[in-house]
Formats: structure tokens, C-alpha cells, sequence
């Protein structure tokens, strides 16, 4: 008998594409929320002969690979100019780690030269390995809740042994503080009102590509979109719907703690607004508006991670 709780999960960037970078529980823990794992994706590929019988024929598995999802919650590294825990997961994901020693840690995008990582996922005693992993994200910064980070990551299809749990050191990892006015400042468009939640989706397009000679996990695209709900105000203070007609793009600013060593920023300096929506919460008007996070003339610039 295995049970779902006994699991741990170790992810470490690879110095070479598709080679296994070892993780270990000591230093390469993961603290996930509601992880989950599909082992075995890919493609049925059924053979279709033509016989003087009807029948199941079977099918050949081709073309495999293993998909992660989990979340990770949103919180600082102990000391500015530290990177974080859940940072292997983030170079993964297209961001490059930027460490200014004794400041904070930046994670911008990056359109070439993408981080991989070798993800172990020991579901109690038996031990899935993910090879050269890319992967996606999401974030959400919603009132009375703690915020995370929503991971997909996909990886190349490695071994899969009996393996026993190991031992694990979570010293790296802080606890959060819940989303409220006390640790969270928002601002869109310079309006720095009320807000009922923000999300961000990196967007990122991950294509495994299966050809002959060659097997890898590719990040192909970003599109960077998400949303937030402001509580409505008058036109002459913000108006939202001339904003988005025409198509003004405008900074986000938003900021998760405030004691050092345990602040996460979120930056993007040109954000359009999509067709608002009309709403109500507690009998209260909102804005819904879409968000397209857009890059300036530098490219690859549309949003920064910021720990300090």
C-alpha cells in the first residue's frame, strides 16, 4: 500500500540539455500545493490491419513524456539577494535569474537560451523522473487567500524505479502572509484602487518535438495575458472603457509583503486593457478587464519577478 501524502518532489536546473542534474532532497526540494502527475503522456498509435476477423489489435505507445502540475506559494527567500526555493521552477519556465548580492533576485523572460530542469517525483517509493522540463505558470493575487504560483511543466520521459522517499531540507523555504491591504499594494494604469484579485499568466507555448536523431521539450511562444477586478469608480477617475478603446497600455505595479527578505514585486510596463466587463460583489460595482502584457521596444521586458 503507497499513500498520496508520502511525496516529495526535487527539481535542479540542467548544465546540459536532457542530462540528468541529480536533485537532491537536501538541496533541491520543491513545496508544492496540489501536485499532480500524468506519467505517461503521448500518442496511441494503432496499427489498422486488415485481417478476415474483426477485433482489438492494440496499440504502440510513441512519442512519450510526462506532464507536472502543481502550485507553489508566493513568498520571499529569507535574505535580499538570495534566490528563492522555487526558483529552479521559474528558470524553467523562461525567466532568467538575475541575482544583484545583498539587493534582490530578478526574474525577467527570455526568448532564447531557455533553462531546462530534471524534476524527481517520488510518489512514496517510487520515483518518476522528468528529463529536460519546460514548463508554464500562472500567479494570483486574490484577497484572503495565501498567493501562489500555478506550475505545468513537461519533461522528457526518464526512469521510473522503486526508490525510497528521501529526506528533505525545507530551511529555504518562508512562510507567506495571506493577500490583504496590510501586505499587498496594487496599482494599474497608475490607479491604485480597490481590488478584488489580479491574475498573471506567462503564457508561455511548450511543444514537445519528437524527430529522429532528436527528442526534446521546446518553448516556442509567449503570450502573456491576465486580468484583474477593480472595484467601479467614477469615469472622471478612471475610465476604463476609453482606456481600452483606445488601446493605451499603462504599468502594473503590485507588491507582496513588506518585511525584508520576504517581498515579491510584480512589474510590467505596458499592460492594454481588454473590453471591460460589468460586475458586482456584496452589491458593490466592479471592473473585470483583461490584461495583455506587452513587451516595450526592448523585447522581452513585458514582466519582472522581483525578490527581495
Amino acid at each position: 500500500m503507497r499513500f498520496y501524502r508520502n511525496l516529495a518532489i526535487l527539481a535542479k536546473n540542467e548544465a546540459t540539455y536532457g542530462v540528468d542534474a541529480v536533485p537532491t532532497g537536501a538541496a533541491n526540494a520543491m513545496l508544492m500545493v496540489n501536485a499532480r502527475l500524468e506519467p505517461l503522456v503521448g500518442q496511441d498509435l494503432s496499427r489498422d490491419l486488415l485481417l478476415p476477423y474483426m477485433g482489438q489489435q492494440g496499440i504502440i505507445l510513441d512519442g512519450n513524456y510526462a506532464r507536472l502540475t502543481g502550485e507553489i506559494e508566493i513568498a520571499g527567500a529569507g535574505a535580499a539577494g538570495t534566490a528563492p526555493a522555487y526558483g529552479p521552477m521559474l528558470r524553467a519556465c523562461a525567466m532568467q535569474e538575475v541575482i544583484d548580492a545583498g539587493v534582490d533576485v530578478q526574474y525577467k523572460p527570455v526568448s532564447k537560451l531557455q533553462e531546462a530542469a530534471t524534476i524527481y517525483f517520488n510518489a512514496d517509493g517510487v520515483r518518476h523522473v522528468l528529463l529536460g522540463s519546460r514548463g508554464s505558470f500562472t500567479l494570483n493575487l486574490t484577497p484572503l487567500q495565501i498567493p501562489r504560483f500555478t506550475f505545468t511543466m513537461t519533461g522528457l520521459l526518464g526512469t521510473i524505479t522503486d526508490t525510497a522517499l528521501p529526506a528533505v531540507t525545507l530551511n529555504a523555504w518562508q512562510t507567506p502572509v495571506a493577500v490583504n491591504k496590510a501586505n499587498t499594494t496594487f496599482s494599474l494604469h497608475g490607479l491604485a484602487g480597490a481590488c478584488e484579485g489580479v491574475t498573471m499568466d506567462i503564457g508561455n507555448q511548450i511543444e514537445p518535438r519528437f524527430l529522429i536523431g532528436s527528442e526534446s521539450i521546446e518553448h516556442v511562444d509567449r503570450q502573456m495575458t491576465g486580468s484583474a477586478i477593480m472595484e467601479a469608480v467614477s469615469l472622471a477617475t478612471k475610465n476604463w472603457f476609453q482606456i481600452a478603446l483606445a488601446s493605451t497600455k499603462g504599468v502594473l505595479a503590485a507588491a507582496h509583503g513588506t518585511v525584508a527578505g520576504n517581498i515579491v514585486e510584480f512589474d510590467a510596463p505596458a499592460v492594454q486593457i481588454g473590453r471591460p466587463t460589468l460586475g458586482e460583489t456584496q452589491r458593490i460595482l466592479n471592473n473585470t478587464l483583461p490584461l495583455f502584457y506587452t513587451p516595450t521596444a526592448a523585447g522581452n521586458d513585458e514582466f519582472t519577478i522581483t525578490v527581495k
